[in-house]
């Protein structure tokens, strides 16, 4: 009786471990599949060609400009609220 019960509990082991590695493999696959699909129709765009350097150096002075006249609006408008207080 006691081999009975442990040849069934090993059959059902097997059994529940097949399915459970024929489903993972079946996962993968419709991954695999899925992730062609959409890389083949919806491919990514080209990414956009790199600045030159030459550029960024050149709007280095424009750039301190627009920061410095951001931090003098900042400065006026803390000190007017400071006032009113």
């Amino acid at each position: 009786m006691n081999a009975d019960i442990v040849e069934q509990g090993v059959e059902l082991m097997l059994f529940g471990m097949g399915t459970v590695i024929v489903f993972l493999g079946l996962l993968v696959l419709a991954t695999t599949f899925m992730s062609r699909t959409v890389a083949r129709y919806f491919p990514e765009p080209e990414p956009a060609p790199a600045r030159p350097a030459a550029n960024a150096v050149g709007n280095d002075g424009e750039l301190i400009a627009v920061i410095s006249a951001a931090i003098q609006q900042h400065r006026r408008r803390d000190s007017a609220t400071k006032e009113q207080r």
